[in-house]
């Protein structure tokens, strides 16, 4: 079966990937970093938090959304054997060397910065995310594949119908709400390893599928409505930061938190949604680099933090050291050895990325 790709969809994963970096990037000039375990700079640079906030409560949420996606599409081509392998390998394989050989580096760093005793411990990390995602496909694929066998059945006429309404997609944000009532997270955005952030995750992933499965007029309407939703969410992040600082009552960030998500999905749809080589390098580079870029932004911070330049330098120059170094891992390290390949969620053979660049052979592939 061919499957059509999604260049927007592409797009706009690998840039949650960069938003990500600048966002833990950012942690390390905020006076809480330590109490989250990041090195934290002696220098607070606060204004930068004002955007994250904004950020802060779509972004994880939003590839938890694209995940769900990516597994719509990998379903059309695969039987639920061929499906649990394939995820096996993407993400189980990545996820087991992550916590053994990747996450201890960053703590390493960690200890060695702040003449700690060291000391070895496998652990998630920022990897928790994987180790999320491998749980909903084993939970949801009976699920999945009942709809799959049903694909234009009563349930995807009735979601066709009501995601072609600039309401439907909002419908589908009062689960959310109802999720941050019963678990009332604090903060909201604290997803790592809490309950909210799994059934937070568990919602989206889920309705990720959903709103894929549902048809067109899911991204007709997005399109359509991109304005709204991106206005929806700027008034209630106004609002948030006018009345209440940076922490407005859960279900109202929430609420936000699904605008922005909508908002984006249409802007992409309408702007993003084309084939390039740069494209093609960045998709498959993205999912290493998402793997690797703690330790390496920590090993940044351990050299640059201490100089003697101002603190927006020393922001940009993580920024700077962490992507050039990524780059540089990704490209002459991973990319290029073939027994690396897997342990990082890339095919074995390098050959095979080339055939990755025809759009018509591949679904989206995601984390």
């Amino acid at each position: 079966m061919k499957t059509e790709r999604r260049h927007d969809i592409d797009w706009l994963r690998v840039i949650a990937i960069g938003l990500l970096l600048i966002y833990h990037i950012a942690i390390l000039f905020q006076p809480w970093a330590l109490f989250v375990g990041f090195i934290k700079s002696d220098e607070s640079f606060e204004a930068l938090w004002k955007p994250m906030t904004m950020l802060n409560v779509w972004r994880i949420p939003f590839l938890f959304f694209v995940s769900g996606m990516g597994l719509y599409f990998a379903m059309r081509t695969r039987n639920w054997k061929q499906l649990l392998k394939e995820r096996s390998k993407r993400i189980l394989v990545p996820f087991l060397f992550g916590m053994v050989a990747i996450t201890p580096l960053h703590m390493y760093i960690f200890q060695k910065y702040y003449h700690m005793p060291l000391g070895y411990y496998p652990h998630q990390g920022h990897l928790w995310f994987l180790g999320n995602i491998l749980v909903y496909v084993v939970l949801l694929m009976p699920v999945f594949y009942c709809l799959k066998k049903n694909e234009k059945g009563r349930v995807q006429r009735v979601l066709s119908t009501l995601m072609g309404h600039p309401g439907g997609p909002l419908l589908v944000t009062l689960f959310f709400v109802v999720e941050v009532l019963l678990v009332n997270p604090q903060p909201f955005a604290l997803y790592a390893q809490t309950w909210h952030g799994f059934f937070n995750g568990l919602l989206a992933f889920f309705f990720g599928f959903l709103l894929v499965y549902s048809g067109k007029m899911f991204w007709q309407t997005v399109l359509k409505w991109r304005w709204l939703y991106v206005g929806l969410a700027a008034v209630l992040y106004g609002v948030r930061f006018a009345l209440f600082g940076t922490e407005s009552p859960g279900y109202l960030m929430a609420i936000e938190s699904n605008c922005w998500i909508f908002g984006v999905f249409g802007l992409g749809y309408k702007y993003l949604n084309k084939p390039s080589a740069l494209l093609g390098y960045l998709s498959q580079a993205a999912y290493p680099v998402y793997i690797i870029h703690m330790f390496v932004l920590y090993a940044a911070a351990m050299f640059i933090l201490p100089l003697e330049v101002p603190v927006v330098l020393k922001f940009m120059g993580i920024i700077g050291f962490t992507g050039l170094a990524c780059y540089l891992i990704y490209e002459f390290i991973i990319r290029r050895i073939g027994f690396l390949r897997p342990l990082f969620g890339l095919k074995w053979e390098l050959n095979k990325v080339a055939k990755a660049k025809n759009p018509k052979e591949h679904p989206i592939s995601t984390n």
